[in-house]
């Protein structure tokens, strides 16, 4: 009997294919070899998978820009993206914006309101509907576009069950599974992470083709929380609440934490902390609420720069510990606090040098995020984008 001219690919081979358009989604480009380690998959199997993927048109390969081994240079393969639209939405303490975008990553099309999530739910995920409308409008599209939903929330979500379940944040969303609930609104599935974790996500896509695979990225806000990128993949603990640095506990600090504990990061360095010391170097005596510049123009007078220099050191100090157990390459300063710019920079560094070891914290470059405050809904694109190869 002669053989079908194009006889089914064997269920090894669709997982294998899946799990390279899985993988390509996340990371964007990578070397065959990078393939190989992340997926546990043999080099011969990521060949013919790559090869399938040329043939069908769906990825492309080129020479990297760095050498490899002997002078040679690696090959680097990347998903040739097909045209189609992605939702996002970063939900913070005090807004919500919703953008759409493309699956290069492109901003079509964006909307923000100012809103109190964290005490108000059901008005916060009515007005994610709106503001989607609003972003689809502004992009000259409408839901039937949309291929994929995805989004950072500040809180922890337990990944084994999707719901929110740390009770020192969003504590009226306890109980609540996101994913499930902006599922309903937009008849989709959505992909939802904790804000700083998009934050990871949103500065290794925007990296300027500067891959980082071990990376910190700090959400230092009304919370101080951190989004841990290590060996190329996105960590989230057993149950998904790693990186809640904010409750580390900081020695002959005695201020009460919303967490019930005492001496927590974010209760001596949160932008809250940091903007009442602020308010009473620069205007001392005051007794009304005094409203203060940016932070990025305070960061030029002497005062404020000692007072944002001290945030940045007692931050440091924290990270410190963390760049001695995780030897990360780089550290991105996000949130509102990471708009102080040199002197926190400085005083992190500070504090890096002198608590971590020598060689890692050598080893470490210490920056605030090129994207302001934009890295979490750069992030949650990103894992849209992801979602949409994927799917």
């Amino acid at each position: 009997m002669t053989a079908p001219a194009n006889p089914a690919p064997s269920a090894r081979r669709l997982r294998t294919r899946a799990t390279l358009l899985a993988v390509l989604g996340e990371h964007g480009t990578l070397s065959r070899a990078e393939i190989s380690r992340l997926t546990g998959l043999s080099r011969s199997a990521v060949s013919s998978a790559v090869t399938d993927l040329l043939d069908e048109g769906l990825a492309g390969e080129t020479t990297a820009t760095t050498a490899t081994g002997r002078g040679r240079r690696a090959a680097a393969v990347t998903l040739r993206r097909a045209h189609a639209l992605v939702l996002a939405f970063d939900f913070g303490h005090t807004h919500v914006t919703a953008a759409v975008a493309d699956t290069t990553g492109a901003l079509l099309g964006e909307a923000t309101a100012h809103l109190d999530v964290d005490n108000h739910p059901r008005e916060v995920l009515d007005a994610a509907r709106t503001l989607a409308d609003r972003a689809l409008a502004a992009a000259g599209h409408t839901l039937d576009a949309i291929t994929a939903v995805a989004a950072g929330i500040p809180g922890a979500l337990d990944t084994r069950t999707n719901v929110v379940r740390a009770p020192s944040t969003l504590s009226q969303w306890i109980g609540m599974d996101p994913a499930a609930e902006l599922g309903r609104l937009f008849g989709r599935p959505v992909t939802v992470g904790n804000d700083a974790e998009m934050g990871a996500r949103g500065e290794r896509a925007h990296s300027d083709g500067q891959a980082v695979n071990d990376l910190i990225y700090v959400k230092a806000s009304t919370g101080i929380g951190a989004g841990l990128l290590l060996d190329g993949r996105i960590y989230r603990g057993a149950s998904g609440i790693s990186g809640e640095i904010g409750h580390i506990q900081l020695p002959d600090t005695g201020t009460w934490c919303r967490c019930g504990n005492r001496g927590c990061l974010e209760s001596v360095a949160s932008i809250v902390e940091v903007r009442r010391r602020l308010a009473h170097v620069l205007s001392p005596g005051a007794r009304e609420s005094v409203e203060l510049p940016p932070l990025g123009e305070l960061a030029a007078v002497p005062a404020a720069a000692r007072v944002i220099g001290e945030a940045g050191r007692t931050i440091g100090r924290v990270l410190a510990d963390l760049v001695n157990c995780l030897n990360p390459a780089a550290i991105v300063i996000g949130g509102e606090l990471g708009l102080a710019g040199a002197p926190l920079i400085h005083g992190i560094r500070e504090s890096v040098d002198r608590y971590a070891q020598p060689a890692v914290a050598e080893a470490v470059e210490i920056r605030a995020s090129r994207l302001g405050l934009r890295s979490e809904l750069y992030g949650a694109v990103d894992a849209a984008v992801a979602a949409a190869v994927a799917g």
